[in-house]
């Protein structure tokens, strides 16, 4: 590990460290208007929403780092306790990386970026016609954590109405592939949402067994990797000693054709990550069983067929 005392380092060092380790970062794209009526449009990546009644999110249109001016954002939310903020999807993001350009106070950036201005219903600043979900927000409090460049200014906002597009719903919840977010990472790079969306079943409303109750010959097995074990973990019970000898009994006792048999079968059912068949051709293999054992129930745990991964990984102690 390197470690790093943020006063021993630059600026920009850090400004350079934060962006790169705290990612990826949901992309705000904030529209305020002054007290003179020109739009401003900016988008901000150090954002997120921090509590449901009432609906609050937070951005930071920090200071500039090279000189420590406020920014246009800051200025006509402060002037008139209003914003609109929009999500921003990969068929926006190079105009919205456009409306990052620091243009003067007197610029449009609906303009600059080509996006289209609609009006709001309850605030004044113009909603973003392109993004699928929009948010209209009253000012709640400017915190502020310095005067030197880059300094954090933390706009807390109430959403007071919610503009969201019809056909991203599956199911009752917004569809993140639907969707299509872009997230900021470091540097010039952007993280697609939607292309790198998988599950984690989350433990709410269930008591779960935890890590320190998976068998140790399963938790210090060389194959199954960390997440694995939370996958075991995050289930309710263990299967008892009746059921994993029930389970290996109807294994030995299911009839294997002879192509599925033998090293070469099991790693073709691996490259198809096909554990069952796997798990059979097992039983003709003598070396390295129990690592072959482990490696079906790796791709079973990766199909989130946890019975099955539990039952396998139980029955090692039946199968010689």
């Amino acid at each position: 590990m390197l470690h790093y005392k943020p006063k021993e380092l630059s600026v920009p060092e850090v400004h350079r460290l934060l962006l790169g380790g705290v990612a990826p970062r949901p992309i705000a794209l904030v529209s305020t208007i002054s007290n003179d009526g020109i739009n401003n449009l900016s988008p901000f990546s150090f954002f997120n929403a921090f509590g449901a009644n009432p609906p609050v999110v937070a951005f930071s249109p920090s200071r500039r780092g090279r000189d420590a001016s406020l920014k246009d954002t800051y200025n006509n939310i402060i002037e008139t306790k209003e914003c609109v903020i929009q999500v921003v999807t990969h068929s926006m993001v190079e105009q919205v990386s456009l409306a990052s350009t620091e243009y003067s106070s007197d610029v449009d950036e609906f303009i600059k970026s080509g996006l289209t201005p609609i009006d709001s219903d309850l605030v004044k600043p113009k909603r973003v016609k392109e993004s699928p979900f929009q948010m209209e927000c009253k000012l709640l409090e400017m915190k502020s954590f310095g005067d030197g460049g880059a300094a954090a200014n933390l706009a807390v906002c109430e959403v007071i109405k919610f503009h969201v597009a019809e056909d991203l719903f599956t199911d009752g919840i917004i569809d993140p592939v639907k969707i299509d977010l872009v997230a900021r990472m470091s540097g010039n790079f952007y993280s697609r949402a939607g292309a790198g969306v998988f599950e984690v079943e989350k433990p709410i409303g269930k008591k779960c067994i935890g890590y320190d109750q998976i068998p140790e010959f399963i938790r210090t097995s060389e194959i199954y990797s960390a997440n694995d074990l939370g996958k075991f973990g995050n289930s309710v019970s263990i299967p008892d000693e009746a059921e994993v000898k029930s389970f290996y009994q109807k294994l030995i006792q299911e009839k294997i054709n002879d192509f599925e048999v033998g090293y070469d079968a099991f790693l073709r059912y691996q490259r198809l990550c096909d554990y069952k068949k796997m798990l059979k051709a097992v039983l003709n293999i003598v070396e390295n069983r129990k690592m072959n054992i482990e490696l079906a129930v790796k791709c079973a745990l990766q199909n989130n067929d946890l019975d099955f991964a539990w039952k396998a990984a139980l029955s090692v102690k039946h199968i010689k």
